[in-house]
């Protein structure tokens, strides 16, 4: 109580739209773990949280979660995160108890040396270490680098036989413990930001809505769909049973300010100067139009991105279903992407919420965005 009385008075101190419950319910989404194909008990999580704020609930059979606001409205806007997280499979134990791995998305082989892990079986969370030679007996002439193929873990266990008596075998999902916590007083940090953060965002955005008392001309899904992280896979499915006429999708994007990336390359985006309206092919040029103006209007900060071919998120899966369906992109800018200390900052969050939030009460519900009107 005392931690969440501290972070309270450091974020309401600046007439902040995320109150204590929000912050708590923050704090115990990010710290459940919801990997890949493993997302529902993260799902049951969030759903609870907006229960207050929403008409009905969609689920299906893989896991997506979606919060609808009137429910009857024949015009459909998706407003969508992903709910999934990074994170490893056992692919092999050794006859001598150690255990190889292969990715379940995109993690990050090069940060696992040290780290200590949850492995997920059927008698619950076993510990291990990802080990790796202490720096005495390594050849300094040859330093090998973690791989994929050569990072292992270690949960005490001598022998293959002892691994399977824990109840660990091939295909056990394997998580990091890391938690939430705030650096700075305005800088929120944990594993799976990545991209929690969005199914956070669309969640305060409902709550708004609702304490708000705004009407809506339009069917809104709040949608958080599972499987971004090997291929757009929720979001996909999901958007075949919605069937929405627009989709607004938030995702995370690189704060390219930290050492060694190639701001000619990878753009300029900083934490802190506020959300990032993409500009790709899969964006729908006229939504995009609405909210860069609202944001304009509103005085919210924002900074622009251009994304080569695709944007890699689920707005491609929107924006490409049904025939083509209008989709944009407003991103939350974050340091250590696929790192246990992935960060964002406070001010981005609640600016995302509120582009969000003034870019849907623009919308009439009766928009086709096309080019030809």
């Amino acid at each position: 109580m005392v931690y969440f009385y501290r972070i309270r008075k450091d974020i309401m101190s600046k007439k902040s739209i995320l109150n204590t419950a929000s912050i708590s319910f923050l704090e115990n989404y990010l710290n459940n773990a919801a990997p890949t194909g493993y997302e529902w008990e993260g799902q049951k999580i969030w759903m609870n949280y907006l229960k207050p704020y929403v008409d009905e609930f969609i689920t299906d059979t893989y896991g997506t979660a979606v919060a609808v606001i009137n429910p009857e409205a024949a015009y459909k806007v998706v407003i969508e995160g992903h709910a999934d997280e990074i994170s490893w499979y056992v692919n092999y134990i050794s006859d001598n108890g150690l255990i190889y791995v292969i990715r379940n998305g995109g993690s990050d082989h090069q940060i696992a040396p040290s780290k200590v892990v949850n492995i997920h079986t059927k008698n619950g969370i076993v510990k291990g270490v990802f080990g790796w030679p202490a720096i005495h007996t390594r050849d300094k002439g040859k330093e090998e680098a973690p791989k994929p193929d050569n990072i292992f873990i270690d949960c005490g266990c001598k022998t293959k036989k002892e691994v399977e008596k824990l109840g660990v075998h091939v295909g056990c999902v394997i998580t990091y413990p890391d938690e939430f916590h705030i650096l700075n007083k305005s800088n929120f940090v944990c594993r799976a930001l990545d991209n929690r953060m969005g199914g956070f965002m669309i969640a305060e955005v409902a709550r708004l809505i609702h304490e708000n008392k705004k009407e809506l001309p339009f069917g809104l899904y709040i949608t958080n769909s599972v499987q971004e992280e090997i291929g757009l896979r929720g979001a996909e499915m999901i958007s075949h049973t919605i069937k929405p006429n627009l989709a607004i999708v938030t995702d995370v994007t690189h704060d390219t300010t930290t050492p060694m990336i190639d701001q000619k390359k990878e753009g300029a985006i900083k934490n802190g100067d506020g959300p990032v309206i993409a500009y790709a092919p899969a964006v729908q040029q006229k939504l995009r139009d609405l909210i860069t103006k609202t944001a304009e209007e509103k005085n919210i900060p924002f900074q622009r991105a251009a994304l080569s071919r695709a944007t890699g998120t689920d707005t491609d899966a929107f924006a490409y279903s049904n025939g083509g369906v209008a989709s944009a992109l407003i991103s939350l800018p974050l340091r250590y992407m696929h790192t246990t200390v992935e960060m964002v900052h406070r001010d981005d969050v609640e600016n995302v919420i509120k582009l969000i939030y003034e870019s849907l009460l623009k919308i009439k519900g009766e928009e086709t965005f096309s080019y030809f009107d």
